[in-house]
């Protein structure tokens, strides 16, 4: 794989479990309930229409664009699972001892939800990209370079 497949693909991952913790540890008061199927669909929406009039896409292209977020959302459903976070966070330092077997254990599991999850994730973003144009794709590397910097241009 080329680096910038590498690179994307731990991207992807990684803003997959920041915003499942995000959305676990929440605010407003409302973290035990998570994001709502309304709220979800919400944002996705607005994430694909900030895409598609940053990259002019075509109707194919928006399809293909769908059904990467689509990915992703199931992604992250399948990596937050049936339980709360919070509960299995709070529960291994229940006791005076962390529970470092089911850290590991919890570790495994959402290991193997990423690699489950993963190579649909990888199609869907491949479809997507090869579907741009030369310069849509510029465009979304040229992106992805800004951002490597940090919020403080720091890298």
């Amino acid at each position: 794989m080329t680096s910038w497949i590498q690179r994307t693909l731990i991207g992807l991952a990684a803003a997959t479990v920041v915003l499942g913790g995000l959305t676990a540890c929440g605010s407003r008061g409302d973290h035990a309930r998570g994001w709502s199927e309304e709220r979800i669909t919400e944002v996705r929406g607005k994430a694909i229409e900030k895409i598609e009039s940053r990259l002019e896409l075509n109707a194919e292209q928006k399809a293909k664009l769908g059904v990467l977020a689509d990915e992703m959302i199931a992604s992250r459903k399948a990596l937050r699972g049936s339980s709360d976070p919070r509960t299995d966070i709070q529960a291994l330092i229940a006791g005076d001892k962390f529970d470092r077997a089911k850290a590991q254990a919890l570790l495994d599991q959402k290991t193997q939800v990423l690699q489950g999850s993963g190579p649909k994730m990888l199609s869907a973003f491949g479809d997507f990209y090869d579907s741009l144009n030369p310069e849509q794709q510029k465009q979304v590397r040229e992106r992805l370079e800004k951002r490597r910097h940090g919020w403080w241009g720091r890298g």
